[in-house]
């Protein structure tokens, strides 16, 4: 069975995922953008899935490009899929990158408020669902195929899964960014009692990357 892993996570070096006031203007909420824009943008694993290729090699490359791999299934919460709030107006809107999004596999988006199942093109399949995260999870692993199964955020989703211990590994990119106000990942979480220690930290020129595990019961 494969591990069940946050990768590649990035957070502001005073403990913020995300920026407040999140909208479809600014998807990371207002000032948030410096998040990626510091580290993953410029790497060619980027450029390869959203943009002209080329890009940066290294070790940011390296991480967000295993970031990416052996990944049977996706858990997302809502605001990672969109900016609207409450119930859906219509089915309108799908996700924040076209067409053919960078999964590639079936994702699980969380929400009070489910609508139908949307496929998309190259082999990504939104679930919306409302069942808590040991149920979602579950559902997670009977579609995964023995692989990965990646909690791609955001910083909510994260903290139900560190609070639930269910995460077997948590991968933060932390680059010089201050944010001052946001989602706080850390905030009364006591990691050592949950059981994660570092088990890893290497840095680049653009962020320390930081790899933290469970220990066994």
């Amino acid at each position: 069975m494969g591990k069940v892993r946050t990768s590649a996570f990035t957070v502001s070096i005073d403990g913020f995922g995300a920026a407040p006031r999140q909208s479809l203007e600014h998807p990371f909420g207002e000032g948030g953008l410096a998040l990626p824009a510091s580290w993953f943008f410029e790497t060619r694993t980027f450029r390869e899935m959203f943009g002209p290729g080329g890009g940066t090699t290294g070790l940011d490359d390296e991480i967000a490009r295993k970031s990416m791999e052996n990944i049977g299934a996706w858990i997302l919460g809502r605001n990672m899929f969109g900016p609207i709030r409450g119930p859906w107006p219509d089915h309108s809107w799908k996700g924040w990158w076209g067409d053919n999004p960078p999964y590639h596999t079936p994702v699980f988006v969380l929400t009070h408020h489910v609508r139908p199942d949307l496929e998309m093109e190259g082999g990504t399949t939104f679930h919306f669902v409302n069942e808590g995260v040991e149920a979602t999870l579950e559902r997670a692993r009977a579609v995964a195929q023995g692989k990965d199964i990646r909690v791609g955020g955001g910083v909510s989703v994260v903290r139900q899964f560190l609070q639930a211990r269910l995460l077997d590994e948590l991968n933060l990119v932390l680059p010089p960014v201050v944010l001052g106000q946001g989602e706080s990942l850390f905030s009364g979480l006591d990691l050592p009692k949950l059981g994660y220690v570092v088990d890893s930290h290497v840095a680049s020129p653009n962020a320390t990357h930081v790899t933290f595990v469970r220990k066994p019961s």
